[in-house]
């Protein structure tokens, strides 16, 4: 047995091998250390022909899922070998085989799934800097392939499919990429594989033969070289880890990340779509406040709605025009999220069908879901927009197979698929007469016996039973000469004879061998409904798609009648227009209605800068938030909360709120921030909506502005970025950029002030704020007042007139130039080594008042420029 064991192991040498030895999976040596010590199980010893005893740990085999999950979820590979025989009938020792390897990729068991999130394993390859992607979830049957260009594109991959599992070439080690990043903080299990598995002709090969195409232009791929290998390198491995054919995955689906908004990681967690950023909860997310469905398939579906923003115009208008159909129908609306509330999740009830694993009640509960499908459509039928006409003709009602099962497998079958009690009366007419056999077997034993005393006259005449003749007819001597010629003599006794008939033959037989073959039986005809059902796994799995749609639509149309959400219009002009707009979380958060609606106004020409001022707490990262996640949940196709809303598409959002120390990868709180603004700036573009929060804060006073102001200068000009922008700042000098950079406008937060204390109105109103109360807002938060009055004199002695008159002195100069036709040109330094504060000489303006040409100085820009002459002079002493 050891040395099969050690046959087994030689061949999985990466995975821990679950080794069944009757009822217990056994694992043995390296594997028992690390078992015991992962699942916190008692270490014992085999001998094993060594001089010492081999390390063995052992679980329950009936227990066995709960354990791989804890190991799964580590990010160990599990072997399962089994016993392929039955041990009854083994000669020598019992034959074994490794039926699966689980991996945190491949983990079929619904009890560790989320059944709301997909469970992806991601394949990447690396070849001549471009990276071939390929995504699967073999739970559900999606299949995916998609190539990119450079390693931030495929950073925003990986955050948007947020894989469980990584497989990639060796090349991708090399790459460059940060795998730390990717194992560490996004929990993501990677492996590389052998070379052998990225051959280009095998993988071609591979992809050919399962999806039974001849060319790859049938599957969409023509230009996916990159693609194709990694796909094909994908299906190997999973043919390898599931050891079966794979059928559930139909389709491979070619895709273009340009399809969609791209989301980086700091935007997706700053805005909080799918979980907040610190609890890392459902609760208090933007999925929170949408998800309203009632089937874990359309749970899914709007999650990546959530995370896959639309970019085109007409594809968002479709669901848009599904949402608002299904809000104005609202009756039919609730009948078809009743019918869809029995319905489980079809995907993956099919995928355990289509492998074999699914039970009994697995079936049943298949049946209980199609039986919802027929009242679905017939409301459906009535919607008339196209997107609903499409999910309409796309859900199959499946009445066969409703049908198949409803005759064949009964109402409340145990889980044991090899145990009887499955198959339905009527069904099959042998498993009826089997079924009579083992439970009437004694009635039609008295029948005989009755019956046989009247034909023979032998009124002693009795049947019986034991183990060596099995069942006989035994007559007394004395009734000898009554015996009939078809009874065929078994034994002779003293003062008795036993006998056999044919008929008695036949019956024992159908009694001593009925639960047997009862059980087999119905285990056959079980798996011939399941392998019928099976077999129509494309017809079922686009039914369940229509239905995620419909789930989704449904969802979304009823949210936006309980919030009072509007239909935002949709534009490629670059306005972004809400009047009376509102956070969707917070106001949810919020109680009686308290939460106080904003307007925003964005374009590409006047409007695409607004700086926006104020204390904090006052709101203004919510309302910033609130544009961005108004923006995004228009492109997602969902309604909005405003009193309208007309919005531009965005190819980007990007935000920068807040920072914390990376101090593990050695950042700082503000490289984390500068590196956050690189990442902006250098993939921004005029299309994409900009969310930046307090830019600089994170170093001293004169190099946080001077960073600050040159961002603004930077996005504002058209020629470098352009992109639509809130700003929000503490630094109130900026304000002095409205007027003289065309398209930046002031905005603040109003506050009204009652003495030493302010209270937040939390309405934006146009114009700049000229203080930030910080003193009340630490006051507001509890810091001791000793602390607050000193604070209140430190404040007094220091003063921002300097500061504030330098920063008009520099916009004032830029102005100047800007309309004397020069224009300011970017060099390739540090932002942060800008002149804005360098300090002033005497001949400085000496030098200035020389150069100044008086003929053309109008009588105001004449007295600005003395006020800032005599500045410059001022701040020098």
């Amino acid at each position: 047995m050891m040395k099969q064991y050690m046959e087994t192991k030689s061949q999985y040498q990466d995975c821990i091998l679950f080794y069944r030895l009757g009822d217990f999976y056994e694992m043995f040596f390296e594997d028992a250390l690390t078992a015991s010590r992962e699942l916190e199980i008692t270490l014992t010893g085999k001998n094993c022909g060594q001089e010492e005893r081999a390390p063995m740990c052992g679980v329950p085999y009936h227990a066995v899922e709960g354990y791989l999950n804890r190991l799964v979820a580590k990010g160990y590979k599990v072997a399962i070998c089994e016993q392929v025989e039955d041990p009854k009938q083994a000669k020598g020792i019992v034959k074994r085989e490794v039926v699966r390897i689980v991996t945190p990729g491949t983990n079929l068991d619904t009890q560790a799934l989320d059944e709301t999130k997909n469970n992806y394993i991601m394949c990447i390859v690396y070849i001549a800097d471009r990276y071939g992607v390929s995504i699967a979830d073999i739970s559900t049957g999606d299949y995916f392939v998609t190539e990119l260009p450079d390693g931030s594109r495929l950073m925003d991959e990986i955050y948007k499919f947020s894989p469980s599992e990584i497989i990639c070439n060796e090349a991708f080690y090399m790459s460059g990429m940060d795998l730390d990043t990717m194992k560490e903080k996004l929990g993501i299990t990677i492996y590389s594989l052998d070379s052998w598995y990225f051959d280009d002709a095998m993988c071609r090969e591979k992809l050919l033969e399962h999806f039974k195409v001849s060319s790859f232009a049938g599957l969409g791929l023509e230009d996916y070289d990159c693609g194709v290998i990694s796909a094909g390198a994908l299906l190997t491995y999973l043919l390898e880890t599931q050891k079966n054919s794979l059928s559930n995955l139909t389709h491979l689906t070619p895709y273009v990340t340009g399809k969609y908004m791209m989301l980086d990681s700091s935007t997706r967690r700053n805005l909080e779509l799918c979980e907040t950023l610190r609890e890392k909860q459902k609760r208090g997310s933007l999925l929170w406040v949408l998800d309203k469905t009632r089937t874990a398939m359309g749970a899914r579906t709007l999650r990546k709605f959530v995370e896959q923003p639309l970019i085109d115009k007409n594809e968002i208008n479709r669901r848009l025009d599904a949402v608002e159909e299904l809000k104005e129908q609202a009756i039919s609306r609730e009948e078809i999220r009743e019918y869809l509330s029995p319905v489980y999740d079809l995907e993956r009830l099919i995928t355990k069908i289509t492998y074999g694993s699914a039970n009994p009640r697995d079936l049943t509960a298949f049946k209980s879901s199609l039986e919802m499908l027929p009242p679905i459509r017939y409301i459906l039928e009535e919607m008339k927009v196209p997107l609903l006409q499409e999910i309409y003709e796309d859900l199959d009602a499946l009445e066969d197979l409703c049908d198949l099962v409803t005759k064949a497998i009964r109402e409340e079958p145990p889980i044991a698929m090899k145990e009887g009690n499955i198959i339905r009366e009527g069904y099959n007419e042998e498993v009826d007469k089997l079924r009579r056999a083992k439970s009437d077997g004694k009635d039609w034993l008295a029948k005989l016996e009755e019956d046989e005393r009247e034909k023979t006259g032998i009124k002693n005449l009795k049947i019986k039973y034991n183990k060596v003749f099995g069942y006989y007819l035994e007559v007394t001597n004395s009734y000898k000469d009554l015996v009939p010629d078809y009874y065929t003599r078994k034994q002779t006794l003293a003062n008795a004879e036993r006998y056999i008939t044919p008929e008695l033959k036949e019956l024992e037989d159908m009694i001593l061998g009925a639960e047997d073959k009862l059980y087999a039986l119905e285990y056959e005809l079980y798996s011939e409904v399941r392998e019928t059902i099976a077999a129509q796994v494309e017809r079922i799995q686009k039914t369940a798609k229509a239905v995620a749609g419909l789930d989704v639509f449904t969802s979304l149309a009823l949210v936006a009648e309980r919030n009072h959400y509007v239909r935002p219009k949709i534009n490629e002009k670059g306005i972004i227009d809400i009047k009376e707009g509102r956070h969707p979380v917070v106001e949810k958060m919020i109680p009686n209605d308290m939460f106080i609606s904003n307007d925003t106004y964005l374009d590409d020409k006047k409007n695409r800068i607004s700086i926006i001022t104020g204390p904090n707490m006052a709101g203004k990262s919510t309302y910033m938030r609130q544009t961005a996640l108004i923006a995004l949940m228009a492109q997602v196709g969902c309604f909005v909360p405003a009193q309208s809303a007309n919005i531009g598409l965005s190819d980007r959002i990007f935000t920068r709120v807040g920072a914390s120390d990376d101090l593990a990868s050695g950042q700082s709180t503000f490289m984390v921030e500068m590196t956050e603004v690189a990442n902006i700036l250098r993939n921004a573009t005029s299309k994409s909506l900009l969310i930046l929060d307090e830019i600089g804060r994170g170093t001293s006073t004169f190099d946080g502005l001077s960073i600050a102001w040159a961002v603004v200068e930077y996005i504002s000009d058209s020629k470098l970025l352009g992109a639509k922008t809130l700003f929000a700042t503490h630094y109130h000098e900026l304000t002095e950029l409205e007027g003289k950079i065309e398209n930046v406008n002031n905005y603040c937060i109003a506050v009204k002030e009652k003495g030493d204390d302010i209270v937040f109105l939390r309405k934006i109103v146009k114009g700049g704020a000229d203080k930030s109360y910080g003193i009340q807002v630490a006051k507001l938060a509890g810091v001791p007042d000793l602390v607050i009055n000193r604070a209140k004199e430190i404040v007094e002695e220091l003063s921002d007139e300097d500061i504030t008159s330098r920063v008009s002195e520099i916009a004032a100069r830029e102005h100047t130039a800007k309309k004397k036709g020069r224009s300011k040109k970017y060099d390739e330094v540090d932002i942060a080594q800008m002149s804005l504060f360098d300090t002033v000489k005497d001949d400085d303006v000496l030098n200035e008042l020389k150069e100044i040409d008086v003929t053309n100085l109008t009588p105001i820009d004449a007295l600005n420029t003395l006020y800032r002459l005599q500045n410059k002079l001022k701040n020098r002493w």
